[in-house]
Formats: structure tokens, C-alpha cells, sequence
């Protein structure tokens, strides 16, 4: 195959110093791209292009795919933001608009994890090319956005809202350390986030598959459940649902199983196999 990895720089059409950056794959780089089907990749919170199964899936997809770095992330310049998933969105309509433009690109394919998945279902309700999707991939996403004040490190949070104003998360992204501030407001405007569009405004012919970890302490599992009652009773388009046992929020030391699921289930598509409900893919026999 002579897959090509390219990067590109995206001009930001509303943050003149905040180019996007992201990676290119394609699987033809000598044919043309007018029309052509690609996939977008979207990470999660203080995520980047390359993490978890992101960079991993772009590799094998038999399409081809772009994954970029949201504002504030990695690559991307930019002030980072709890709860500024509008501003993810934007980031997302340049991208796509971008794409089409330069390249005639067609979105066919969104993958997203967590917060990119929370950004790709707003996405593809309220613009006119997410009605052009075949498929999503929800991955580790959230519903019910309130929870966030349940994890672990809420009350840690609150301690130093309470002390000083705010909470500063030390971390490690792409092996750089970094501090990335969370004020009160950041967690107000994450937690009113509506998800509740997906019921009426999800494209009904967008086939979707939700994979979440059993031991993910993050988002609850029950979260995608949710997700499988809302978007189960569309025509065409249906809902499949992968739990995996043991699986934590970023699928540490699985990612190449949530790979090969992915594919998996993009194959089954194809020979017209799905419908929805639970997808236990690959096992067979008795308990």
C-alpha cells in the first residue's frame, strides 16, 4: 500500500495565530481527492492526535484520515479550556471546511474518544455535512454531563477552588509536562453541555458504534447504555454497543483490541451484517 502521512498546518479563520495542526493519511497519494471518503479522528481532554488507538487506527484504516490537535492541545497553540468544547466545535467546522475546500474531501467516518466524541455527536447533529456521514465511533464518551462532579478528582478540585480560585492539573502529554488550569466557571460550562440533542437531532442514517470500558472510573459505563436507547430506533441507521470487560477510560493495554474492533465492525458494515443492540464480537460458546 503506499499509504502517506503528511502534516498540515490549518489556518484558523477565527484565531489568526492558532494554526491546526494535524496529520494526513492517505492510502493513494497519487490519485486524486476530489470526492473522496476520509475519516476524521478526534482525542479527548488534554489529548492529542497520536495518543491511545488514535494514531494507531489511522494507520489501518482502508480509508483515508485526518487527525488533528484541538486549540490548546499538543501542536496547536492556543489557551486550553475545560469546558470550551464550543471552541472544539469551531475547531472541528474549520477542519472540515478546510478539507473540502483544498482537497473536495467528503466526511465519511468520525471517530472520536471522550471529549473529541462528546464534540464529533454535537458535530454531526447540528451541521450539514454531518448528515453526509455513514458512521461514528463513540468511544469512552460522556451523557450525562453533571457526573463530572462525581470523578475522583472533583473533590480536589473543589478543595483548591475553594483555597485560591482554581485547580492546577499537572500532567504528562505526548512525554511533555504540563499545567493546565481549571476554574470553577470551565466545570459550570462542561457540566451544562447538552448532549440531550442526540434523542431528536442525530442524523437517522448515521450507523453508530459505542465502545466503553466495564473499569472506566471517568465515565460511567452505563453512559453509553445511554447513548444505545437514544439512537436505537433510527431508520436507517442503527446503534451497536461493545463492553469491554476489565477496559478502563483510555483502554490502557488494549489499544490495539479497540482497533481491530473498530475495523471489525467497519467490515461487518460493509457486508450489511449489523443491527442494533449489544455486539459481542468474536465470542462464541458458553460462560
Amino acid at each position: 500500500m503506499d499509504r502517506v502521512s503528511s502534516k498540515l498546518y490549518i489556518p484558523h479563520t477565527e484565531e489568526p495565530h492558532c494554526p491546526i495542526a494535524g496529520v494526513l493519511e492517505r492510502l493513494a497519494p497519487h490519485e486524486g481527492t476530489q470526492g473522496r471518503k476520509i475519516a476524521l479522528i478526534l482525542h479527548g481532554t488534554l489529548g492529542h492526535k497520536d495518543y491511545l488507538f488514535l494514531k494507531r487506527l489511522a494507520l489501518r484504516l482502508p480509508i483515508d484520515s485526518f487527525r488533528f490537535d484541538f486549540r490548546g492541545n499538543h501542536e496547536t497553540p492556543g489557551i486550553w479550556k475545560q469546558g470550551a468544547m464550543d471552541e472544539d466545535l469551531v475547531d472541528l467546522r474549520i477542519v472540515v471546511e478546510y478539507l473540502k475546500k483544498e482537497f473536495g474531501y467528503v466526511v465519511d467516518l468520525v471517530v472520536g474518544h471522550s471529549r473529541g466524541s462528546i464534540v464529533g455527536f454535537n458535530w454531526l447533529c447540528t451541521s450539514e455535512d454531518g448528515k453526509a456521514v455513514s458512521a461514528f465511533v463513540n468511544a469512552s464518551g460522556r451523557y450525562r454531563m453533571k457526573k463530572i462532579y462525581d470523578t475522583p478528582a472533583a473533590s480536589v478540585w473543589k478543595a483548591n477552588f475553594d483555597a485560591k480560585g482554581y485547580h492546577e492539573w499537572q500532567l504528562t502529554v505526548a512525554r511533555k509536562s504540563i499545567t493546565a488550569r481549571i476554574h470553577p466557571k470551565d466545570v459550570e460550562a462542561f457540566a451544562s453541555w447538552d448532549t440531550s440533542i442526540v434523542w431528536d437531532q442525530f442524523p437517522s442514517s448515521v450507523d453508530v458504534l459505542s465502545l466503553h470500558g466495564l473499569a472506566d472510573t471517568t465515565v460511567p459505563p452505563y453512559d453509553a447504555v445511554i447513548y444505545g436507547r437514544a439512537l436505537s430506533d433510527r431508520t436507517p441507521g442503527i446503534h451497536t454497543l461493545h463492553l469491554m470487560e476489565g477496559a478502563d477510560h483510555n483502554f490502557t493495554g488494549r489499544q490495539d483490541e479497540v482497533v481491530n474492533m473498530i475495523l471489525a465492525w467497519w467490515d461487518a458494515r460493509a457486508q450489511g451484517t449489523l443491527k442494533s443492540g449489544l455486539w459481542l464480537q468474536g465470542f462464541r460458546g458458553k460462560l
